[in-house]
């Protein structure tokens, strides 16, 4: 009886121990950001940029409790990379926005600054948010909409278009995965997919998290001519000469999650540090955020080597905590490497560091791609452009 006994108690408590590792090996998979830093608050009206009024006006909503990374960098960048554009950040409130898997920045303007101001939009650009069809959003773009605005929606950003009603009747598209949810939510729009880029008069929508580039490079197209979009197309190291308008629509299935447990639970799950340093490009940070954020690393941590704030290439303000445990990650990356002050690289000589560097003429995401597959094998690799929408 009491070797019973023991029996169970040995395959109760191996039960319990296989769970606890089981859970801590999946932990990545239910990780969430940090709230929203609501006390770090901008007070200052000298922070508010100035508004060159022979350029063109590009406004990026965010929600400061949570915004898609590339949804909203990639539109800053390459409208920025064209010369012509005011391109500014615009959220609820002053006080930091939260990218989802990523770090913080501080916006531009809020909403109120915004007509306060009597800025008027020439493009309102509109990411996947927190709470995307809340009322101040629905109502703030209602506001700003006329017959010479232009409007892009990135990815489930269709969520919060097709709530304003302006794409009732007007084709408009989402993330392949997130598709069918949504067009089931709004019936009104003309819901179509297999392409990377919707247009209706001044109405634009983009598939998945990667097109975010292709809705952008159409819509400088529209604004500024083909000279210009193929001049940014070329700073992206764009992967063809031209923008892909066909888009092969590849929702994720249910049973595709399983890979994710797959390397959690049996591959080397690694840290991975992302070093924010001033003059960073904002396009290659977002990509390289939202690839390795959907392979579920142990941590995604951004980190400064000095400030606790960054300035990037094109005057956007993310936050970072100094942080110098880097015995903790197992590789750090280097969006900016060339830009680097030598004592920085010293400092970071023991380190593993994944380099990325200009010279490379490869498309951001094809580099993050490619060596992903190295480590995870092309069957991960797929999984994770696929949850880009990216093909």
């Amino acid at each position: 009886m009491k070797t019973t006994v023991k029996i169970k108690v040995i395959a109760f408590l191996t039960i319990i121990l296989l769970l606890i590792i089981v859970t801590l090996r999946l932990k990545p998979l239910w990780q969430v950001n940090h709230s929203a830093i609501k006390n770090y608050t901008v007070h200052t009206k000298d922070m508010l940029p100035v508004l060159d009024p022979g350029k063109k006006t590009i406004l990026i909503m965010a929600d400061n409790n949570g915004t898609e990374m590339f949804d909203m960098m990639a539109p800053y960048y390459l409208f920025n990379a064209t010369g012509k554009a005011n391109v500014y950040v615009v959220a609820q409130h002053k006080y930091p926005v939260l990218m989802k898997k990523g770090p913080y920045l501080l916006p531009h303007f809020t909403y109120r600054e915004i007509d306060s101001l009597h800025i008027t939009a020439d493009v309102i650009v509109i990411p996947f948010m927190n709470e995307p069809d809340s009322p101040d959003k629905i109502s703030w773009i209602q506001k700003h909409y006329t017959d010479s605005t232009k409007i892009l929606s990135i990815c489930d950003g269709a969520w919060t278009a097709a709530a304003t009603g302006l794409y009732d009747g007007k084709p408009l598209t989402a993330h392949a995965t997130d598709y069918e949810r949504i067009k089931k939510k709004f019936l009104k729009p003309h819901w179509v997919n297999q392409v990377s880029v919707t247009q209706s008069g001044n109405l634009f929508s983009t598939a998945g998290v990667s097109n975010a580039a292709e809705g952008s490079l159409v819509v400088i197209e529209e604004l500024f001519g083909k000279e210009t979009m193929l001049s940014v197309l070329k700073k992206s190291n764009y992967p063809s000469n031209e923008i892909k308008r066909v888009h092969e629509s590849q929702p994720l299935h249910s049973w595709q999650y399983a890979r994710w447990i797959e390397k959690l639970l049996f591959k080397k799950n690694r840290a991975l540090g992302i070093l924010l340093q001033d003059g960073m490009n904002e396009f290659e940070l977002a990509a390289i955020y939202d690839t390795y954020s959907r392979s579920f690393p142990v941590t995604l941590k951004p980190f400064s080597l000095h400030a606790t704030m960054v300035t990037s290439k094109y005057g956007l303000t993310l936050l970072a905590e100094p942080d110098y445990r880097l015995k903790d990650l197992d590789e750090v990356h280097l969006i900016d490497p060339q830009i680097l002050p030598e004592a920085d690289l010293q400092l970071l000589k023991h380190t593993e560091s994944v380099l990325y560097s200009d010279e490379s003429k490869n498309y951001i995401f094809n580099t993050c791609f490619d060596r992903i597959g190295k480590q995870y094998g092309d069957r991960f690799k797929n999984l994770i452009k696929q949850s880009l929408d990216y093909n």
